[in-house]
């Protein structure tokens, strides 16, 4: 259920606005932070997902096909330090960036053995150049151990946890197998802060059965619990996933250009001016 925590957010001017931004951009907020351009650099540990090896399920969510998401999983899989170096010798000439910030990001990266998660993370920070710590995970999968060395890193450079929430309504997430409910994200964000840990949460935008209030409720929701930041998915389908037999069959359908555009909106307009808007839509990669 959502929390009864309903208090209105202020609509205060915010310094992205002065900057003449529509929202809080990420570019603007790790300028801000750090103090020169920043980029986030995707580094895959190999982490599974309860999801999918037999702990909850084995198909994983509807939605996920990890090669598609993650091209690492198709390849051979370098060392962090393989994947910190070439990742931002690309970055460096693509963007011109200057620091990084190291985003574990395929999987589930609080899933696994403590002592192997302490020295994924600490071989990603120890590159001169990478100035913080992103961890993506499922809000079911954070145990106390995992908080406790995310809190303990925090002391000596910037973390977000990022969790893949999607909805804050049960019936959708049972719809697409999450294998948890809204609750589970509501423990985990308690938890988080009281590590003085930020918190990253993924929506999807566009679920099947989900209305335009209903969006608009999830951001509501969100609006109220001191999150960091929000990353945007609009809904859409890859190969060797339930969700595309579903959209093939016409059980499902995606929502159309202009729709999303409209479903972004609202979620925007619902959220206080500090949160950091992560990324406005995504897609995935092309076949290989």
């Amino acid at each position: 259920m959502p929390s009864t925590n309903t208090m209105p957010h202020a609509r205060e001017p915010a310094d992205w606005s002065a900057a003449g931004l529509l929202y809080h951009r990420l570019n603007f907020f790790y300028h801000k932070k750090f103090g020169e351009k920043v980029w986030k650099l995707s580094l895959d540990a190999g982490c599974n997902c309860p999801n999918r090896d037999g702990t909850l399920a084995t198909l994983g969510c509807i939605f996920c096909d990890p090669e598609s998401f993650s091209p690492s999983r198709r390849l051979r899989n370098p060392s962090i330090t393989e994947q910190v170096q070439q990742g931002i010798r690309r970055l460096k000439r693509r963007y011109a960036a200057r620091r990084f910030v190291a985003y574990f990001q395929p999987g589930t990266n609080t899933y696994g053995p403590i002592e192997r998660l302490r020295s994924v993370y600490q071989e990603a920070l120890s590159h001169p150049d990478v100035v913080g710590l992103a961890v993506g995970t499922r809000p079911d999968c954070v145990g106390e151990d995992a908080l406790d060395l995310l809190g303990e890193l925090a002391g000596r450079t910037w973390v977000v946890v990022e969790y893949g929430l999607q909805t804050i309504h049960d019936r959708t997430l049972d719809l697409l197998n999450r294998g948890h409910h809204y609750d589970a994200f509501l423990d985990a964000c308690q938890r988080t802060r009281r590590r003085n840990l930020d918190i990253g949460v993924h929506v999807i935008l566009g679920l099947p059965g989900e209305s335009r209030d209903d969006i608009r409720a999830t951001a509501r929701e969100l609006a109220t619990l001191e999150i960091h930041s929000v990353k945007l998915h609009n809904l859409y389908a890859v190969r060797n996933t339930v969700l595309a037999e579903q959209v093939a069959a016409g059980r499902v359908q995606l929502p159309e250009f202009q729709q999303y555009v409209e479903y972004a909106v609202d979620f925007l307009e619902e959220l206080p001016g500090q949160v950091v808007i992560e990324r406005l839509c995504g897609d995935a990669h092309r076949p290989t």
